[in-house]
């Protein structure tokens, strides 16, 4: 479907965002604002005696100053914005262990109790971090963070006026808040089958974020994918899924979940086509776009099959972001879009911290779920970021930002620390890539009998056989490698079916001398049908969190174990395996094993 845009790159034609009050939840439209929060505003008026809150008094908190070690945001030598050939080593530190042979990287953050400054958004201290606050998010970083994401992040969005934003306990918390707006709870016995709400995500996905949505009664609607993301057009293709509804199994899908870069887990990065085809979909059919965004800065520009996109309309006065892909809200004239956005990759997943970015009307409803339910994100957390990126706001104010000398990093050293960031998972990328490739094929050479029968007895001759194992395509960004394995050229494909024979294989990494543990396809598979037949064929690969001088060498055993997996003929030693695997499932439940998914919607 061809996309018209119906505005010019002229803001003062932009159109209002659409009304999209009709999507939301009956709880969401009675909400009401918080009568407490309203008299926060009052707070900041210099002078005022405060009677009104039940504040505790803040000379009373336990915490006089907080205090970090912080690093500088050139530690990390960035990769060319631009496609090149897989990036040499870096030259500068790339650890904490070089440091001291390579100067300073790291600087003292800290955050005053006190900063002594009046303007709440520029006021970053514990006397104001550890006290109750507004739902929207500690003032000075929501200022912060509204102004990078309008100016910086996103700074064409063709709707009038532009989005807001709001903090999040991370991208979970934002996505949980956003199905709460958005959807009624619905159950089989008690509500109508036309009632039931539907979800569009793509074939395979983080499962997170189904789980999340199965409980309110959601209907998952898989849509097929290839190695870039969501098809538009084909069997299973957006269209093909929206076209042919099948209206017995509840309304047609309202809401679409995707992760447009690095998609977890086959890592497909949407290209800017593709998002129009869908947004042209999405506005034909009235269905709310949630674009989950945790890997947007880690985008490979040494991936070999990355295209180029089109020169943004308007800059965001950085290189780096101008070279990434942009987001659906760069093309989101209707305000269709609710985009998730977390701190969990560029600083850590424990600071439980993100915003949500959309359109002011669903910003204000989810607004109102946030202050009767989390509040605010953890005002430590708030304090220590919005120092490290701020620094201290005037001359009375004693912390310490994450710069050098002690001013905040500023967007130009945020901008430069998730370049750094991205150049590190580059590298990582391309040295798990490069092993993987000596993997994929079973190669036996030797000599044929056959052969003998035209070939003089003194000449030579051997056959090179090359058995293909799996594939793979090198990620156009994110943290994973999507695996896919050809079980039919396994020796015993014909006795044992390719669902346990890939249950064998994981088994087997599991073990001495491979000791590898990847993530099986079937996690991801949205719906029983994918799980049963296609999810088996795949496993993701995460190439950030093992340690990088252990990379190649965990590569190599996962090759090793997938070659040796291959040489089995004798099917006792497939079912010794799968007879561990039970065993080792019963252990699992015993000590809660960790869920593996990890790394998505955080």
């Amino acid at each position: 479907m061809e996309y018209i845009a119906p505005y010019t790159s002229d803001p003062s034609t932009f159109p209002e965002p659409i009304d999209l009050a009709h999507h939301l939840s009956r709880s969401t439209l009675a909400r009401e604002a918080s009568s407490v929060k309203e008299f926060y505003k009052y707070f900041a008026i210099p002078g005022i005696a405060q009677l009104a809150g039940g504040l505790p008094y803040h000379e009373y908190f336990p915490y006089d100053t907080l205090e970090a070690k912080v690093a500088l945001p050139d530690r990390f030598k960035p990769t060319p914005n631009k496609p090149v050939e897989p990036p040499a080593a870096p030259t500068a530190t790339s650890s904490r262990a070089n440091e001291k042979n390579d100067g300073p990287q790291a600087s003292k953050l800290r955050v005053p109790h006190d900063a002594g400054v009046a303007d709440p958004l520029r006021m970053i201290d514990l006397k104001s971090a550890l006290q109750y606050g507004t739902a929207q998010g500690y003032p000075s970083l929501y200022y912060f963070v509204r102004e990078f994401t309008r100016k910086h992040l996103h700074p064409f969005v063709p709707y009038k006026d532009g989005p807001e934003v709001i903090l999040t306990c991370g991208a979970t918390d934002g996505f949980s808040k956003t199905l709460q707006a958005f959807s009624d709870e619905w159950s089989p016995s008690h509500d109508p089958i036309e009632e039931r709400p539907g979800m569009l995500t793509e074939q395979f996905c983080y499962m997170n974020a189904i789980q999340a949505a199965r409980p309110r009664g959601f209907n998952i609607a898989p849509v097929a994918i290839d190695n870039e993301g969501m098809l538009t057009e084909g069997p299973g293709g957006l269209k093909d899924v929206l076209d042919n509804w099948d209206f017995s199994r509840g309304r047609r899908p309202h809401l679409m979940y995707t992760v447009t870069v690095g998609q977890n887990p086959t890592s497909g990065t949407l290209s800017v086509t593709r998002r129009k085809a869908i947004y042209a979909l999405c506005a034909k059919y009235d269905i709310i776009i949630v674009e989950d965004d945790p890997y947007y800065y880690l985008q490979y520009p040494s991936a070999s099959q990355r295209q180029s996109h089109p020169k943004p309309l308007k800059s965001s006065g950085y290189e780096f972001l101008d070279s990434l892909i942009p987001s659906y809200l760069s093309i989101d004239y209707q305000g269709r879009v609710v985009r998730l956005d977390t701190f969990s990759k560029t600083i850590a997943p424990g600071c439980r911290l993100g915003w949500i970015t959309a359109q002011p009307k669903l910003v204000e409803r989810i607004l109102r779920i946030t202050e009767a339910t989390t509040q605010q994100p953890s005002g430590f957390v708030q304090s220590m970021v919005a120092e490290l990126v701020m620094g201290p706001q005037g001359s009375s104010d004693d912390g310490r930002g994450g710069a050098a000398d002690g001013s905040g990093w500023n967007v130009a050293g945020w901008v430069r620390w998730v370049e750094g960031i991205r150049g590190n998972y580059e590298r990582r990328m391309n040295a798990m890539c490069n092993v993987l490739k000596e993997g994929k094929y079973l190669v036996k050479s030797g000599r044929r009998n056959s052969l003998g029968e035209v070939a003089d007895e003194q000449d030579e001759w051997a056959v090179v056989e090359k058995t293909p194992i799996f594939d793979f395509t090198t990620p156009l960004g994110g943290m994973f490698v999507w695996v896919r394995f050809d079980f039919s050229t396994h020796p015993l494909a014909k006795q044992v079916p390719a669902a346990l024979l890939s249950q064998a294989l994981w088994v087997l990494w599991t073990k001495k001398p491979y000791m590898c543990l990847v993530a099986p396809g079937t996690m991801f598979a949205p719906t029983e049908y994918i799980k049963k037949t296609d999810a088996f064929n795949c496993f993701r690969l995460c190439f950030a969190a093992c340690p990088e001088e252990e990379l190649k060498d965990i590569s190599k055993r996962f090759n090793d174990g997938a070659q040796a997996f291959w040489r089995i003929k004798n099917k006792e030693k497939i079912d010794e395996l799968l007879d561990d695997d039970a065993g080792m499932a019963e252990i699992g439940e015993r000590m809660g094993v960790v869920n593996l998914m990890g790394t998505g919607m955080c």
